[in-house]
């Protein structure tokens, strides 16, 4: 799960907070942060993206047009997490914490809670319910033509990944690498990418930057770019 930063609280040009009379209102002013880009399972979408509430508006009316409790998310990952209150201290989330750190992502499209977290145990447990809470684990395999279609998509994002790194072994040059970040945010998915290309310092960058909001303090520069704990955050 992509950990994404969403800013502050969009300002007219006279530096005022912009009113949301409608969280909808709010759907420009986050995909121009964090792009087109559901917050959880890491679809690209340009139609059905929606507002998610990350605290849901019928247990916290008073937040429905608050900035900071807005995230975009598609149908099924909404859907999944529904109206059930959350306590956001029993879950990890991409705007708060690194969650790529925190998620394990492999062959076949298959989310996990990461090994990283092997040594805390009670954060493994918010991680894999962080899974469950928005159906990442979901695999429709004996119902091909179920509407949710996150892990085939994700298992399909895997192999395109893994054949990109292969053309990249047999023509490594700047135009490729920059063909291979068009693909990948022309498709979404940004945490299999970074898993694929978790040799590669360089691609690790390319994406990061790549893909608009992305938490870049995530990661170590100095290490191949790889998760660090977020300052502020659970992990």
């Amino acid at each position: 799960m992509r950990p994404v930063i969403r800013g502050n609280h969009p300002t007219d040009g006279q530096g005022n907070d912009i009113v949301f009379n409608h969280y909808s209102k709010s759907r420009g002013p986050l995909i121009g942060r964090i792009g087109e880009y559901c917050s959880y399972c890491e679809m690209h979408l340009d139609s059905s993206l929606a507002v998610e509430h990350v605290k849901p508006k019928k247990h916290n009316p008073e937040e429905e047009l608050h900035w900071d409790n807005f995230l975009l998310s598609c149908t099924n990952c909404n859907s999944t997490k529904g109206q059930e209150d959350v306590d956001l201290n029993e879950y990890l989330w991409p705007d708060t914490d690194n969650t790529f750190y925190a998620l394990q992502y492999e062959e076949g499209g298959l989310v996990s809670p990461s090994d990283r977290l092997n040594g805390n145990p009670a954060l493994k447990q918010k991680a894999q319910d962080t899974i469950t809470l928005t159906g990442l684990d979901k695999q429709p395999v004996n119902a091909p033509a179920a509407s949710d279609r996150r892990w085939i998509n994700r298992r399909e994002a895997w192999d395109i990944a893994v054949e990109s790194k292969s053309d990249l072994v047999n023509n490594d040059t700047p135009e490729m690498r920059r063909q291979i970040i068009r693909s990948a945010t022309a498709r979404g998915y940004w945490s299999i990418w970074m898993t694929v290309f978790e040799d590669d310092a360089d691609m690790r960058r390319r994406l990061i930057e790549g893909f608009p909001g992305t938490c870049n303090a995530c990661f170590d520069a100095n290490n191949g770019y790889a998760p660090v704990s977020r300052e502020g955050g659970q992990c």
